[in-house]
């Protein structure tokens, strides 16, 4: 288990990779944006960038609305 922080909630997950933590957390599609401990992950890069404990990880999507 690693413990993380995500989007200013900590988390224990078992995710070993970002891309890992997406799917746990049920994020899909293309607009995703993804920063770990202040620096943007591109897509690409998801499933190749490891999780650490403590890392700081925020999600941002778009919301539906005005």
């Amino acid at each position: 288990m690693r413990k993380i922080i995500v989007n200013g909630e900590e988390r224990a997950v078992e995710a070993a990779t970002l891309d890992a933590l997406l799917s746990l957390l049920d994020y899909e599609g293309n607009w995703i944006a993804t920063a770990v401990n202040g620096e943007i992950v591109r897509k690409p890069d998801r499933s190749g960038f490891a999780l650490n404990n403590g890392d700081r990880v925020e999600i941002l999507s778009p919301m539906q609305g005005g």
